[in-house]
């Protein structure tokens, strides 16, 4: 009896190839999406675990200033005092690579574990030879053809001798020291504190470090993962629910032949785990595929974000390839698991008429919409009591999800109006057929409402974002030319030299250092001047009145947004910069893209606590049609190379770039998903023609035409998406608040104002339309060429 069960069951998808089509890609597609943010994620995990592996408990501590480099002079005071330190140059080549020059001959053990093979094997002799050994990641030959590959490396780092990186980065500086092993130190040497009270001693920071910064990232990754995921998996529960439909009669014969519920329930739960099994296997090969495609965008996000490098190429890791499998395996049985509670709870004889299946439905609305408003209120209360990122997304999770089971019984609502309005016959079956349909539409409806409102919001802060960043690099870039000197002699020689150019309005000095800030990491402290410039440009968000007089006494400072809510700082409260300084704050500006604390004070009193801090970056302000000129000056007679200078058009247009990048797998992820919900609409039309024909004969009968009644069923599909479109609108919109006010403020430490486009909402509208257009184009067509004879058939059937 089982085999004679299993064999009747697995016909029907023999009889309809295009329904196990659907489910499979239904399955295949939710696993894609959700898979190719996993090995995404995979990959940065690794990478990170392979540069936090990199410093073994070998790996020698690093000697740092707070300046950012360390004068030669310096460096040779140690190695005079005893001390066994090895320099390290890093630069950045015109090709974009960030070039690191060791001293081979004197580097601790452990240092570069990578290369520790490789140089193993080389003799000293060349070590020390022209032209100097070059190694980086394979994928970075590109732009370093003379460099030999070196697996290991991460992607855009160049490393050879320090006479090679200074002849490539002439730019670059000694960044930090390499401190051999207290065992490899001589007894007698001198403490650190009197050869070079400035330098630090601490262990390296490595991948747990990028790993913390772009947590925030992966995580807004994976929400969108499991938000497509969902939406994919709507299709695969419309083609479940449209084979249960067709197998009702099976169905209760099978029950009437004896065959125990239980029983009949196993075997659809093997075919659906076998199902499951292999559209998993086949999503995660469409994954691997995805994730190839969007990592370069990602990984793009990640070095102008964070610094963080990913390679690449995409592996293959058995980590994530069994999360989707699980997944998959998990997602489809929870599509199959309505359909066959619902047919265990029906009477036998009742498997076999659609509006007991309807009844059945629709007495769910209730309490579904009851859900919905719990899970909204348990949403917005998650933030107050969890708080942080956790917080952030369970309000996203109560938003969407409240919104998607209140749905049906918001259109059932809104359809019951429509029909005590209308006037006609003809147009009040009209309203009540869709309020009939409606339960078997909704799943649909609710991956539309989810998949535009999705877009709406994401679409709203990214669209918020740009025109947001778009106005800061106007207000921060102020300077036409940005002006970089190769040492400090001629940063000197340069600022003389600018001073005799009569094209020059004001030379601004761009100086920093990097110090420890209020328990937030180490921060960027800038020094400004006194000028009309940061007065009438930096954007602030609150300040104390005076604040920029104030400042340019040298007494105060001014802290990013960042920095004030992480550390809870704000105007009136004081700030430790140094251990004999700590100035009150008087502002606090907004500092969007960048992760970390960041403060401005007076130049003359950076320069004051901090005299090495280095002098070689300069803004200069000078009328836009003297721009050519002064390059060719400072190129031409100053001797700068042409890379030493940089118009603010172009750094805005590689921050814009950045920007339009990191945004570019979000962007493809709501296409996909708004695609997945159009199919998802189909898949429950399909579903409905095999069910419609009891209802639509008896119009047919009393004189409607075929035709008529294919442009009622288009109307009818329209209309549903119209409402469903309106009610996208509002939960758009929270979601697009949710996100700026609550989500990247606790991912990056800075909220955005929102504003709002009309454009963009009218053009997800017509898409909308236009994806129920093509989603009930089939089946419409199919009810439109509908014989009279199967229409007749319909009274006679078992129906």
């Amino acid at each position: 009896m089982t085999r004679a069960a299993l064999h009747a069951l697995l016909s029907h998808w023999r009889r309809h190839p295009g329904q196990l089509a659907t489910l499979l890609l239904g399955i295949a597609l939710a696993t894609a999406l959700f898979s190719a943010v996993q090995a995404i994620n995979a990959e940065a995990r690794a990478s990170y675990a392979a540069s936090e592996a990199t410093l073994s408990p070998d790996a020698p501590d690093h000697l740092t200033s707070p300046a950012g480099r360390i004068p030669m002079q310096t460096f040779l005071a140690l190695r005079a005092a005893g001390w066994q330190v090895s320099p390290v140059w890093e630069g950045e080549t015109p090709e974009g690579l960030t070039v690191q020059g060791y001293d081979f001959l004197t580097l601790p053990m452990g240092s570069l574990p990578d290369l520790a093979p490789t140089l193993a094997q080389m003799p000293p002799s060349a070590l020390i030879t022209l032209p100097p050994p070059q190694w980086a990641a394979p994928e970075s030959l590109a732009a370093a053809p003379q460099a030999t590959p070196a697996p290991g490396l991460a992607p855009g780092l160049l490393v050879t001798t320090i006479d090679g990186a200074m002849s490539l980065a002439p730019s670059g500086a000694i960044t930090h020291l390499l401190v051999a092993p207290d065992a490899a130190q001589p007894l007698t040497r001198p403490p650190l504190a009197e050869v070079a009270p400035t330098l630090t001693r601490s262990r390296p920071q490595g991948g747990a470090e990028i790993a913390r910064l772009t947590r925030s990232f992966h995580l807004n990754l994976t929400a969108f993962g499991l938000l497509s995921f969902a939406v994919g998996l709507f299709i695969a529960h419309g083609a479940i629910g449209l084979a249960f439909e067709q197998r009702r009669p099976m169905f209760r014969t099978l029950r009437a032949l004896g065959l125990p519920t239980r029983t009949l329930a196993a075997l659809t739960l093997a075919e659906l785990t076998a199902f499951a099994l292999v559209a998993g296997t086949l999503g995660l090969a469409l994954g691997h595929v995805t994730a190839a495609a969007l990592l370069p965008d990602v990984s793009a996000s990640l070095r102008g974000l964070y610094g963080a490098a990913l390679p690449g190429q995409l592996a293959f890791r058995p980590s994530w390839a069994a999360t989707g499998l699980s997944i998959a395996l998990a997602g489809t049985l929870a599509a199959g698991a309505g359909a066959l509670l619902a047919l265990a709870r029906l009477p036998i004889l009742a498997a076999a008429k659609p509006r007991a299946w309807a009844r059945a439905s629709a007495r769910s609305l209730a309490l579904q919409a009851a859900a919905g408003a719990a899970l909204a209120a348990v949403g917005a209360a998650a933030v107050p009591l969890i708080g942080g990122l956790p917080g952030g997304f369970a309000l996203l999770g109560g938003l969407l999800l409240g919104a998607a089971l209140a749905l049906p019984a918001l259109l059932a609502a809104l359809l019951a109006a429509a029909q005590g309005l209308a006037r006609r016959p003809l147009a009040q079956w009209l309203w009540a057929d869709a309020r009939q349909q409606l339960p078997g539409l909704r799943l649909a409806l609710m991956a539309l409402l989810l998949a535009l409102a999705t877009n709406i919001g994401v679409g709203t802060m990214v669209s918020s974002f740009r025109l947001t960043f778009t106005g800061f690099l106007d207000q921060r870039l102020v300077s036409e030319l940005y002006v970089t000197a190769r040492s400090e002699d001629e940063a000197t020689r340069l600022r003389a030299f600018l001073d005799t150019r009569p094209e020059v309005q004001a030379t601004l000095p761009i100086w920093h250092v990097d110090i420890p800030m209020a328990d937030q990491g180490t921060g960027e402290l800038y020094g400004v001047a006194d000028h009309p410039t940061y007065r009438d440009n930096w954007p602030l968000l609150s300040a104390t009145p005076g604040a920029w007089d104030r400042l340019a006494t040298g007494d105060a400072v001014m802290i990013n947004e960042q920095l004030a809510r992480r550390a809870a700082l704000g105007p009136g409260d004081t700030l430790q910069l140094a251990p004999d300084w700590k100035p009150q704050i008087v502002a606090t500006y907004s500092d969007y893209g960048n992760p970390g604390p960041q403060a401005i004070v007076a130049t003359p009193a950076l320069t004051r606590h901090f005299p090495d801090v280095p002098k070689l970056r300069h803004g200069i302000r000078v009328a836009p049609d003297n721009i050519p000129m002064l390059t060719a000056a400072l190129t031409d007679d100053f001797g700068l190379p042409p890379t030493a200078l940089v118009p603010n058009a172009e750094i805005k247009a590689y921050s814009l770039a950045i920007f339009e990048r990191t945004f570019a797998v979000t962007a493809a992820l709501n296409a996909l998903t708004l695609g997945v919900a159009a199919l998802a609409i189909l898949t429950a039309m399909l579903t409905l023609s095999t069910m419609r024909l009891p209802q639509i004969t008896p119009v047919w009968a009393m004189g409607t035409t075929r035709a008529r009644l294919a442009t009622l069923e288009a109307l009818r599909t329209l209309a549903l998406a119209a409402f469903t479109a309106l009610f996208a609108l509002p939960l758009g919109l929270a979601l697009a608040w949710a996100l700026l006010a609550v989500v990247n403020t606790e991912a990056f430490g800075w909220r955005l104002p929102m504003f709002l486009f009309p454009a963009q909402w009218a053009l997800l509208f017509a898409t909308a339309l236009a994806a129920a257009a093509l989603a009930c184009f089939w089946p419409v067509l199919k009810l439109r060429r509908t014989q009279p004879a199967t229409f007749l058939k319909t009274f006679a059937s078992e129906r």
